[in-house]
């Protein structure tokens, strides 16, 4: 397909591809910003993406080392989770600031800075990427059976309950993108073979992570019932630019139909200026457009057909770079409270710059747009 530009765009994908892996730890961890003060840490959300980009790439080794970070973080707190799980079982009110961190320090530590912990997205998200990641290139998940079966455990067990948002933000939501995550991971894993031909998870473990998908799928469908599309959480009409993921490439609901038709008309309208907005009254350095949510439009025009529409939106992120071939979280030309830009600024500095997680959708995106 032409493109303006085309050889710019495939030598920034490349450059992103050669930064994510020169940035890559030695553990397999991706910093989700190598320059930004607290961004120096993975997120299993980001780096699952990251890696998925990477493996779609042709670089299927980084990928792996990243998953296999993932399996040593979750094994590393094997007895942690069952405890978790079987308080809840028993009938406990597990308090939100003992669950399980939602970013690490590189080397798998839990970090001694605060944050807004209680995430559930990216243990769902690992799992999707993981499976999509040994389909791909003929990989065995033996060697990740036991941290699955800690993750899905945690997931049965919490899965359905409010927690942060993919901001950090609204604990006391449900949040219909963090519920499209759990059901895209355990949708995942539950009927996969490990590569010996036996299933990866035990007949038991199974059965509740289908009755958990089965349940998390209902709310989902309720909410949408009601609203008639996909949003921001249960019981609330906005939408969310992270809603996107749930159309494409989890397809929690059909991609192509009526519900995902009406999420995208909705984002579309509502969050696109140039660039996508993660949502309406955003003031995170006043709330600009955010490379990843753009490309993740893209993403699902490109698979709904809507080509043309998604080299729009890969050429406005190529055209966000920086000199030296950085792509940033957002940028501030169409911001919703200039305000607000400066207080953020002041607290951690300018905009996470490079963001891996930009570079690798951008990646994402321009294999889409290229096929």
């Amino acid at each position: 397909m032409p493109l303006a530009g085309r050889s710019d765009l495939r030598r920034l994908a490349r450059s992103s591809l050669d930064l994510i892996e020169g940035h890559q730890h030695s553990s397999g961890a991706y910093p989700a910003s190598p320059d930004y003060p607290v961004y120096r840490y993975s997120w299993l959300r980001d780096g699952a993406f990251i890696a998925d980009a990477m493996s779609r790439a042709g670089r299927p080794d980084s990928a792996e080392r990243f998953f296999g970070w993932c399996a040593r973080v979750l094994d590393a707190r094997a007895d942690r989770i069952a405890d978790l799980v079987d308080r809840v079982g028993r009938g406990e009110d597990v308090p939100a600031e003992q669950m399980l961190p939602t970013r690490y320090t590189l080397d798998g530590g839990d970090g001694d800075e605060p944050w807004w912990d209680f995430q559930l997205d990216g243990y769902g998200t690992w799992l999707w990427a993981l499976v999509a990641h040994a389909t791909r290139h003929g990989r065995s998940l033996e060697p990740y059976r036991s941290a699955v079966a800690s993750t899905v455990d945690y997931l049965v067990a919490f899965g359905d309950r409010p927690c942060y948002d993919w901001w950090e933000e609204h604990a006391e939501h449900r949040h219909v993108a963090t519920l499209g995550a759990v059901v895209a991971g355990l949708r995942a894993v539950t009927d996969v073979p490990a590569g010996d031909g036996g299933p990866l998870l035990d007949p038991a473990r199974a059965s509740t992570a289908r009755l958990r998908t089965a349940g998390v799928e209902g709310l989902i469908h309720i909410e949408t019932t009601r609203a008639g599309h996909l949003t921001k959480w249960l019981g609330a009409p906005a939408v969310d630019g992270s809603l996107l993921a749930c159309l494409t490439p989890f397809e929690v609901v059909d991609p192509h139909g009526p519900v995902a038709e009406r999420t995208y008309q909705q984002v579309r309208d509502q969050l696109l200026r140039g660039g996508v907005y993660r949502y309406l009254g955003d003031t995170f350095y006043g709330g600009g457009e955010w490379l990843i949510l753009t490309a993740w439009l893209g993403w699902h025009e490109a698979r709904t057909g809507r080509v043309e529409l998604a080299a729009e939106r890969l050429r406005w992120i190529a055209a966000q770079a920086t000199p030296a071939g950085h792509l940033p979280e957002q940028v501030s030309g169409n911001p919703q409270d200039p305000s607000r830009i400066d207080e953020w600024v002041h607290r951690w500095g300018p905009v996470a710059t490079p963001l891996l997680w930009s570079h690798a959708m951008f990646v994402t995106l321009a294999l889409e747009v290229e096929q």
